[in-house]
């Protein structure tokens, strides 16, 4: 999982556990914040909450919750977020969004925008 995020002021929680930065991502079973590896191990499926923009998030699975979105790609789970500027593409997984300027495409799973 990678997040690129609009604001270093912006957080992102996984598992429970809130990070903030411009750069997140989740390495093996660490989580890597603008460089620096950070103490604890995930286990399990993961769920990412976003709170804030996103530039873009990439991961292979887990269901993802954000502002508005440039950009997300995920392998299966998922998406809820705002306005779409760019694009939401998920192998399997509902996508509840706002407006869409972009393209939404999902495999198996059903779009639902306001």
């Amino acid at each position: 999982m990678k997040v690129q995020m609009k604001s270093s002021k912006s957080s992102v929680v996984i598992d429970g556990r809130s990070f903030s930065g411009r750069s997140i991502e989740i390495n093996g079973n660490k989580v890597v914040v603008d460089g620096v590896t950070q103490e604890g191990e995930l286990v399990g499926d993961i769920s990412i909450t976003v709170n804030g923009d996103v530039d873009s998030l990439q991961t292979g699975s887990g269901d993802v919750k954000a502002g508005d979105v440039k950009e997300i790609r995920t392998g299966s789970g998922g998406v809820t977020c705002g306005h779409v500027s760019g694009s939401i593409q998920t192998g399997a997984g509902n996508v509840e969004c706002g407006s869409v300027s972009g393209s939404i495409l999902t495999m198996l799973g059903d779009i639902y925008h306001r």
